[in-house]
């Protein structure tokens, strides 16, 4: 039997009853749309044995010879890159599978499906097209029986002719797919099968209760209507439905032919290359997502690699970056930051990289840290799980919706132009601060999806939840995350928690976890009555679209009232930083945004200080770092720890440096601000550790709980050691 907590209209919690399970919990527990393939651990490390550079074929100028392979062994090239137009006939051509399997170079294939139904058009090929992008017609290529069965041809030739490499590792079906146009605002439908939406509406709202939608609208009927609504009046539900329904197809789409090249292949994982940011268009809710593939590179925007992290069963699928190259520090740091946070290898666009010689003298430059990462780090690391300090941060896809409902009012009709959400969403930016203050305060996390939290509960190993911008919750969520507090769990929310729906749908009676945190959501609340007072929003994101410094973001045309703390409050007439016990647990309400925290760490150290205010309730919670740097400043200001878990019971650490990162929907990942300074670090655990070993080095450096050692900053320090008892 599954429990209901009951609150009183006072704000108190008053008792648990048995509650029926709603359509929608039946939804998510039980449907398609949340099965997942095949994502078995120890066959997916079979496939992907450990840290693997694949330079992008077309860019690979010196040959495929002898010489050529040598040289790219020597120089920490340890993996190569196939595409589909590269096998079969090509394949005698140039001979580059034969050089692929005689110098042992692991390797993707890319368009193992073809290219124009899951990615639809290359740069300017889109423009014209984009009425039918912003219309609420039909996706030029539907996902139907009729597509699905000319890529299951495609595969089945591309496929068979690279499965008979013992060095293939991975198949990716498309790069850069999406239902629409990467994740550019699109308001189409992705199925041409008119029974579909309502089937599925059916099985989300349960039997009796399914909406009427008699057409398929676009964000431009909603729009004039968000300067009108109260909360008890918003009803975003008919576009965020559609969206979710797109999403459900396309992910189920996407499984359904990672599944068929197991049937190809049943050795090698398949899934996608240039995955995007959480967002509301494209395919790109990472909770889905995830269930369907079983190798992944993704650009890390939006948060997509700590998502991706959390979301990877054992840590166990291959998930790989892109590397860009910007200058050899930064590609050096790539090495180590991307490899601390679990990345399993980089796939190389680097254009003129291979081109000769430079005077930089790149390759040489950067081969000790390719070589130690693929030759040393990467096979260490074979099974090892990553280690959290007790805190998750909240994923919840119907709020990145519906933040982007809210966010594109401010371009008015010049939504349609409306691009990079990854550097304009509220909801990116919300999640980024609270990550980046959370590493800044020496802390690591997982994120938690609305899927496992429907499915399984809050697992008992956090102690704290966090509730970044958590717009939307359903009936159960609410259920369940109120149980986690109930328990001894701290809930700590930023603004307007539950306030809607998980179908954007504005809650009559206030916002769904108010008896939780003690406070009452206006219902009648209009955008007047929040942030600004003009916009539902903390920024105008028309006004700051080209946007260089986080301070510029969060100023131009702001007229958010500026909490004492120094932060932006969200409810305007509400007070600040409340805090509600909860049987064995605490709720916490801060009703600021934190987003002026990307400002504040911009700024410098002391003025990162500021996130205090939020970190404050995560320390009462019992949480607190197990390692720091001792007497750390602003020229460390910066730097994150991450541990791993190894199989044979030894604990890896890894000290790098977490500087801001860019780039954009055709890639990214690179480092702003990155400092390459040599500086002594000292290290200072929380209890005494022993056998401390650096495994760069190999030096034995005993047991103790303090330790200085030197740290280049643009890459990591590497320390493996055991203890009593696990952080």
């Amino acid at each position: 039997m599954r429990w209901s907590l009951l609150f009183l209209a006072s704000g108190g919690l008053l008792t648990f009853l048995p509650a029926a399970e709603d359509p929608y919990e039946h939804y998510v527990r039980t449907s398609e749309d949340f099965r997942p393939v095949k994502q078995d651990a120890a066959w997916a490390r079979k496939a992907w044995p450990g840290w693997i550079y694949m330079p992008w074929t077309y860019q690979w100028t010196p040959g495929y010879d002898a010489a050529s392979g040598k040289w790219a062994r020597d120089h920490g090239y340890n993996g190569a890159f196939i595409d589909h137009d590269h096998i079969g006939t090509a394949q005698s051509k140039t001979g580059r599978l034969d050089w692929i399997n005689q110098h042992g170079l692991r390797f993707y294939v890319d368009h193992v499906a073809g290219k124009g139904v899951l990615h639809l058009w290359d740069g300017d090929k889109v423009k014209p097209h984009l009425n039918e992008v912003h219309g609420t017609g039909l996706r030029p290529a539907p996902l139907n029986a009729a597509t699905f069965a000319k890529l299951q041809a495609l595969m089945q030739r591309n496929i068979a002719a690279s499965a008979t490499s013992p060095m293939r590792a991975a198949y990716a079906l498309d790069d850069e797919p999406s239902w629409g146009h990467f994740v550019h605002p699109t308001m189409w439908q992705v199925t041409d099968d008119a029974t579909a939406y309502p089937r599925w509406l059916a099985t989300v709202y349960g039997a009796g209760h399914v909406p009427k939608r008699e057409r398929w609208i676009s964000y431009e009927e909603l729009r004039p209507k968000l300067a009108e609504w109260t909360v008890a009046d918003f009803d975003a539900s008919p576009l965020m439905d559609q969206w979710t329904f797109n999403d459900a197809q396309w992910c189920n789409y996407i499984g359904r032919l990672v599944e068929h090249a197991n049937t190809l292949d049943p050795a090698t994982p398949c899934g996608l290359v240039g995955g995007q940011a959480p967002s509301a268009f494209g395919g790109y809710d990472y909770a889905r997502l995830m269930r369907k593939v079983q190798f992944i590179e993704s650009y890390n925007l939006g948060s997509s690699q700590a998502v991706i992290r959390s979301f990877n069963p054992q840590g166990a699928l291959p998930a790989v970056t892109t590397h860009f190259h910007k200058n050899v520090d930064d590609t050096i740091w790539q090495t180590w930051y991307y490899l601390a946070h679990g990345n399993r290898g980089h796939i190389g666009w680097v254009e003129g990289w291979f081109d000769g010689a430079t005077p930089e003298d790149w390759h040489a430059k950067v081969a000790p840290a390719l070589l130690e990462a693929g030759d040393k780090l990467g096979p260490l690391m074979a099974g090892a799980q990553w280690q959290h300090d007790g805190v998750a941060i909240y994923y919840s896809h119907a709020s990145i919706q519906l933040g982007w409902i809210l966010d594109a009012e401010a371009h008015r009709k010049t939504w349609v132009n409306r691009n990079a959400d990854e550097r304009l969403a509220s909801a990116a930016h919300v999640r980024r601060a609270w990550e980046n203050m959370l590493r800044d305060s020496g802390l690591q996390y997982n994120f938690l999806s609305y899927v496992d939290v429907i499915q399984k509960g809050v697992p008992d190993e956090y102690r704290v939840l966090i509730l970044p911008a958590c717009l939307c919750l359903s009936d159960t969520e609410i259920r369940v995350i109120g149980a986690f507090c109930q328990r001894g769990g701290t809930v700590i929310a930023d603004y307007l928690p539950g306030v809607w729906d998980q179908h954007g749908k504005g809650r009559a009676g206030g916002g769904g976890l108010d008896g939780l945190f003690g406070v009452k959501h206006d219902p009648k609340m209009r955008q007047a009555d929040l942030f600004g007072g003009t916009l539902w929003v903390e920024v105008d994101q028309d006004a700051n679209y080209s946007w260089k410094t986080y301070r510029e973001f969060l100023t131009n045309k702001n007229t958010c009232l500026l909490d004492s703390s120094g932060f932006h409050k969200a409810v305007r007439a509400q007070p600040t930083d409340q805090v509600q016990a909860q049987g064995k647990g605490r709720a916490v309400l801060m009703n600021i945004s934190p987003q002026w925290y990307n400002a504040y760490r911009e700024a410098g150290f002391d003025a990162a200080r500021k996130r205090e205010v939020f970190m404050r309730h995560v320390v009462d919670a019992g949480v607190t770092p197990w390692v720091r740097l001792a007497d750390a400043g602003e020229r460390e200001h910066g730097y994150e720890i991450t541990y791993w878990k190894l199989p044979t019971g030894r604990t890896l650490l890894y000290l790098c440096l977490n500087p801001e990162i860019r780039g954009t929907s055709l890639g990214g990942g690179n480092s702003v601000g990155l400092k390459s300074s040599t500086l002594p670090a000292k290290l200072r655990f929380s209890r005494p550790v022993q056998q401390l070993r650096n495994e760069r080095s190999g030096q034995k450096l005993g047991d103790g709980s303090e330790f200085v050692l030197e740290w280049k900053q643009h890459e990591a320090v590497v320390l493996s050691f055991t203890e009593a008892s696990s952080p």
